[in-house]
């Protein structure tokens, strides 16, 4: 039998009875820890889950990886290059690649009867994988591509509906400034396109919003007199976000000389460098909170060791020593904690659940890029962030500990 447990069951058992000083301070140190650890939870799943839905965003736009003309990749407008690559066999047989997709893009002016906006064609073939369009859809339908008719449907952003007064099925006129080379000199020459809706989507990310609609890549290819074999490069969807730079350092080496791969972190150098800051929000967040939770419980202990100074006393004056007599404090603490933390997974996880199903809490999504505040809620994370409070907590708990040695039976039964 573990008599150092059996004693700290009893101690816990009675703890508050008769007992004006501890059980107040035992009662706050849980809520303490409670609280803590609750906010700790809270604010990963809120930083992680808006990480990953601002990150979703911009994949869903531009996938993990693209390959394009080196000298223009910074273009919205590259040169084109071949579908028919020497490395496009390895990168399907990749299996850390799941899609590979063939694009191209074209700037023009959206014209209608009362305004003008610029806009940006991506063109797209039945390859492009429509799942983020289609998450994100409020009307319509996407577009159905063929290998031989050229199609006319254009999917555009709500922001660009409404700011333009366009709806479903209506026609819209597109006008182009093309570059024509010929053996002498290099021409230039407007050109007009007509669309008509298919369907109406929405992210909430304006700066994609505003500009970005897509139709069938052959439009851009007839624009551009590119041959059917031409496009503006390749989009590269990976299975794990976290092998990103690792993999477009090896697809980088991969392409060779003409081509260049860069990362979607490579090409929005400014949105995943903010995001990157969240995480030492985070990390403050969390420490501050230890922290607090760590101090709470330094002070329930010191209650507790000094109501029972006397029990102390008795206890060294029949043989225990200090080791034994700290270990039964430190299970206490073992419990309180323990309890503290069961409370605060309950608060967290259901605050986060409540969130994720029925979206509560509200952002401006101007700013913030996402109408609700997204949670993630991950076990791994939970689990990591249960185990460093708890060892956290346990070793602030070792020092105060130590003033069980400095009591002495004498003194103890005396001043009793």
């Amino acid at each position: 039998m573990n008599t150092e447990r059996f004693i700290a069951k009893r101690i816990i058992s009675g703890a508050g009875k008769g007992k004006q000083l501890s059980h107040p301070i035992v009662r706050i140190s849980v809520i303490g820890i409670a609280l803590g650890l609750a906010v700790i939870i809270l604010t990963v799943a809120v930083v992680t889950g808006f990480q990953n839905e601002i990150r979703n965003k911009l994949i869903g736009f531009g996938s993990h990886i693209q390959i394009t003309n080196y000298d223009n990749n910074t273009s919205d407008e590259p040169q084109p290059i071949s579908k028919q690559q020497p490395f496009l066999e390895d990168l399907k047989n990749d299996p850390e690649i799941s899609h590979i997709q063939v694009y191209a893009t074209k700037s023009g002016i959206l014209k209608t009867k009362t305004d003008n906006e610029g806009v940006l064609l991506k063109g797209i073939e039945k390859d492009y994988d429509w799942k983020f369009i289609n998450d994100n859809l409020k009307e319509g339908t996407t577009i159905s591509v063929s290998d031989t008719g050229v199609s006319r449907d254009i999917v555009i952003s709500k922001y660009l509906a409404d700011k333009l007064e366009l709806k479903l099925k209506d026609k819209m006129v597109i006008y182009f400034l093309t570059q024509k080379e010929d053996s002498i000199h290099i021409q230039y020459e407007q050109r007009v396109k007509v669309f008509y809706i298919s369907g109406i989507y929405e992210t909430g990310f304006e700066d994609f919003d505003k500009r970005l609609v897509l139709v069938d890549l052959k439009q851009i290819q007839k624009l551009n007199y590119w041959d059917a074999d031409q496009v503006g490069g390749f989009e590269i969807v990976i299975k794990k976000y976290t092998e990103i730079d690792k993999l477009g350092v090896e697809i980088y080496d991969m392409v060779g000389q003409g081509l260049n791969a860069q990362t979607i972190k490579e090409k929005y150098p400014t949105i995943f460098s903010w995001l990157d800051l969240l995480d030492m929000n985070a990390i403050i967040v969390i420490v501050l909170m230890i922290l607090v939770a760590g101090i709470n419980m330094v002070s329930a202990l010191l209650v507790l060791i000094l109501e029972r100074t006397n029990m102390i006393g008795i206890m060294k004056a029949l043989g225990a020593t200090n080791g034994s007599i700290q270990k039964i404090f430190l299970y206490n603490a073992f419990y309180l904690i323990g309890k503290g933390m069961l409370y605060g997974n309950c608060i967290a996880i259901t605050i986060a659940l409540i969130q994720h199903c029925f979206g509560i809490f509200k952002l401006d999504q101007t700013t913030y890029y996402v109408s609700v505040i997204p949670v993630n809620i991950d076990i791994l994370h939970i689990f990591v962030l249960n185990t460093c409070t708890l060892a956290c907590c346990m070793l602030m708990l070792i020092i105060p500990s130590f003033i069980i040695s400095k009591i002495t039976p004498v003194k103890a039964i005396r001043y009793s």
